[in-house]
């Protein structure tokens, strides 16, 4: 390739990713706008955001990853995502702004990167990466996630992107065959980057692997077998690069492969598991809406991309039919990946916080499938009455979907902002009452404890297990939990009291602060209160 073929590609990549920036910009903006000057709020709408924020000010300020300045802990889930937020306390930059930025960046890579995934799996039908990638965007999930303060942005981004890397490095841009050693060491690192921001991202690096060894099955040539065996190992050392010192640092803390909120949610939700069947976990039922299990197929679904189920179930016909092999380990992630969270983790609170990844790879199968479905074929083209039906059918389709791609992004605007008011009158609030109320050293029980760390430094029990590991065995056993905090010397309880209702009515127990916002009761919840055991360390 020339010089001047190089320079005009670089320009060409990037008009298209401010092309895809500028897009995400407008979306998060109008996002944070609507909080901030219709809801009177600007900040986070999930106390967990605040968790990553006291993780990365600790990295910053210590070089620790640690949630109690001094103390080391294995509790972040996505040290990637806290390392990123750290750069902005580094660099001086005020911390909202940092944390937009990034995960708006992180929105236009995604819809930047399933437009390049749908050139390159769907050649044939090449409008098909752009309309997925515009609606990945502005899919209302997926921007409330860009502006949420979590890493869900990046997650969904070094996903797909892992994906395109795969594809585009096993054929190279050119056609041409590759099979060197940086390909496959490449591939590995940024696995290794998916698995430091969630580690569920261990399941698409596996089904990758699996693919490899389709490959290899499929073309069955003398030392392929070596030759897959090689690949393996180079995609294992560019994985273990970064996973290694991950692994060793939660076994040194914890004893543990994994962070503690891998266990302590599994444990704290063991309940819905006992009390729903997999089935309803799965697809939820259709009377009425049971807030926490909706069912994690149903979930991903309240939005525009309803209108593409037909498209998505003719997208899996094409792929059995049309024999598009290199689809099925795509077709395996996105549903084996929400039927992971109904086996392990089966909670849509939050919009479907943790099934939002799976959401870009049913928009692009689901563009894709709908696009041939409204395609008409030359015998059909011949017929007007047939042909001037197709154009009625496809144009209310198309605008139909555009119309409620812009109906829920209003509404997803709406519901984010409803959701950072919740977070600050009622977390926030109480952070700072305790910051100001109570003494430095005071030792603090609190279950949602990421304002609380964040505001007022104080010494904690985290009763949901993600800083105070010893409570994960008793996390749903009240009475176990009160003797733990007494044995500990706990000072103040801060919680909302229907989370333990039993445990709140001690008699050692007794109520010193509510927040009282007025919108926590019209919305049908409840405010948080903060506690005082009478005698220090919670003597009766």
């Amino acid at each position: 390739m020339s010089d001047a073929s190089r320079f005009s590609l670089y320009a060409w990549h990037w008009r298209s990713l401010l092309f895809w920036g500028g897009i995400a910009l407008l979306a998060g903006l109008f996002y944070l706008a609507v909080a901030a000057w219709g809801f009177g709020y600007l900040g986070f709408p999930l106390d967990d955001a605040w968790i990553h924020q006291t993780y990365a000010r600790n990295l910053a300020r210590s070089g620790q990853l640690a949630f109690v300045p001094g103390v080391p802990s294995a509790g972040s889930t996505a040290p990637l995502w806290s390392l990123l937020l750290s750069m902005g306390y580094l660099l001086g930059i005020p911390y909202r702004i940092c944390t937009y930025a990034q995960g708006i960046i992180f929105l236009g890579l995604t819809g930047w990167t399933v437009a390049r995934l749908g050139r390159r799996l769907f050649p044939k039908t090449p409008r098909v990466g752009l309309w997925a990638g515009i609606f990945c965007v502005l899919e209302w999930h997926l921007v409330w996630a860009a502006v949420s303060g979590m890493e869900t942005s990046l997650f969904v981004w070094l996903s797909t992107f892992l994906v395109e890397r795969y594809l585009a490095l096993q054929l190279g841009e050119d056609g041409a065959h590759r099979e060197h050693a940086g390909f496959y060491v490449g591939l590995g690192f940024i696995g290794g980057l998916l698995i430091l921001t969630r580690p569920e991202g261990l399941g698409l690096v596996g089904l990758l692997g699996l693919e490899l060894a389709y490959r290899w099955w499929q073309v069955n040539q003398a030392g392929r077998l070596r030759n897959l065996l090689r690949a393996w190992l180079l995609l294992g050392a560019g994985l273990l690069s970064l996973l290694g010192p991950y692994v060793v640092f939660h076994f040194w803390l914890t004893g543990w492969p994994l962070p503690n909120t891998f266990y302590a949610k599994q444990a704290e939700y063991g309940l819905i598991l006992e009390t729903y069947p997999l089935w309803w976990r799965l697809f939820g039922n259709f009377g009425p809406v049971v807030e926490s299990v909706q069912g994690v197929f149903r979930v991903i679904f309240i939005g525009p991309q309803i209108l593409l189920l037909p498209g998505l179930g003719f997208a899996a016909w094409l792929t059995v039919k049309e024999r598009r092999t290199g689809l099925v380990f795509i077709w395996l992630w996105a549903i084996g990946f929400l039927i992971l969270y109904a086996i392990r983790l089966p909670v849509t609170y939050q919009h479907g916080r943790y099934q939002i990844p799976a959401i870009p790879w049913f928009i692009l199968l689901g563009v894709w499938g709908t696009a041939r479905l409204l395609s008409l074929g030359p015998a059909w083209r011949r017929q007007p009455r047939w042909y001037r039906l197709h154009r009625v059918i496809s144009r209310t389709a198309i605008i139909s979907m555009v119309a409620l791609l812009a109906a829920f992004m209003v509404m997803g605007a709406l519901a984010y902002g409803r959701d950072v008011r919740f977070i600050e009158s009622e977390m926030v609030a109480t952070a700072h009452w305790l910051n100001e109320h109570t003494g430095p050293e005071a030792l603090i029980a609190a279950h949602d404890n990421g304002a609380i760390g964040y505001f007022s430094q104080r010494r904690l029990i985290d009763l949901a297990g993600l800083v105070t590991p010893e409570v994960i065995p008793i996390i749903r056993d009240e009475a176990a939990l009160l003797a733990f905090m007494t044995r500990q010397q706990a000072e103040y309880l801060a919680t909302f009291p229907s989370w333990y209702p039993n445990l709140v009515q001690s008699p050692g127990l007794v109520e010193r602060h509510t927040t009282a916002a007025p919108w926590t009761g019209q919305m049908g919840g409840e405010n948080m209160v903060v506690y005082q055991f009478e005698v220090v360390g919670g003597g009766q």
